[in-house]
């Protein structure tokens, strides 16, 4: 099978992991044997690829119809799906952070950029976003919409995987749109990136700054 990631782009990563890259990152990848899963023979090449750049990558690879417990550890609930993890042995420190479909095109680079973000155990957000965070008691579910020619995308999909590493009531997700159409549809996606909030509690539409963004949430939370 050919490669996806040509030499150049290898050790563009591997230079970037190489200066960047702190502390042990868990890709954890569950796919389908399905026939309706686009690309979930590539999503798992994709990973294979990426995870071999740098030792400090670990790349667990399970099947959502078959290993139940951890479909029900992860809550993941379609594939192809990526949960991106510290890793500290054998400890597993899963922060919410999702991708559903492919991460090809502009959402490669946030799959680099979360790697990094997850290897610095920090998330880099203001201290006003964090305290707010880190103050809900009530769940916060983001779907980020996402195509992979979408150039914006990336923004808004790293912020809230950010948003995921400061709270344990937060979980984000990147759902690629043409993958899961029926899913884009059923929220109205027209344009990406387009941000569920709580199950069509509250809507970002394109990328916004953290605090738009948190002012959404807090709307949405009716707080």
């Amino acid at each position: 099978m050919a490669r996806l990631l040509n030499d150049d782009i290898v050790q563009q990563v591997r230079d970037l992991f190489n200066e960047s890259l702190k502390e042990p990152v868990a890709l954890i990848y569950f796919n389908t044997q399905q026939d309706d899963c686009m690309f979930c023979s590539e999503t798992q090449q994709l990973l294979e690829e990426v995870s071999q750049i740098s030792d400090k990558i670990s790349l667990d690879i399970y099947d959502l119809d078959k290993d139940t417990e951890q479909v029900t550890k992860y809550k993941v609930d379609k594939a192809p799906a990526i949960v991106i993890a510290a890793k500290g042995g054998d400890d597993i420190k899963d922060y919410g952070i999702r991708y559903y479909g492919i991460p090809s095109g502009h959402e490669f680079s946030s799959l680099i950029q979360d790697i990094l973000q997850v290897s610095e155990r920090d998330s880099g957000l203001q201290p006003a976003t964090r305290e707010f965070l880190r103050s809900l008691t009530q769940p916060v579910h983001l779907q980020v919409f996402v195509t992979p020619t979408c150039p914006y995308c990336p923004r808004a999909v790293i912020l809230t995987h950010r948003m995921a590493m400061e709270s344990e009531m937060l979980t984000a997700d990147m759902v690629e749109a043409q993958e899961f159409y029926e899913l884009a549809n059923k929220y109205g996606v027209s344009g990406v990136p387009h941000t569920d909030i709580n199950d069509g509690r509250g809507t970002v539409v394109g990328a916004v700054p953290e605090e738009h963004f948190v002012a959404e949430i807090r709307r949405a939370l009716g707080l």
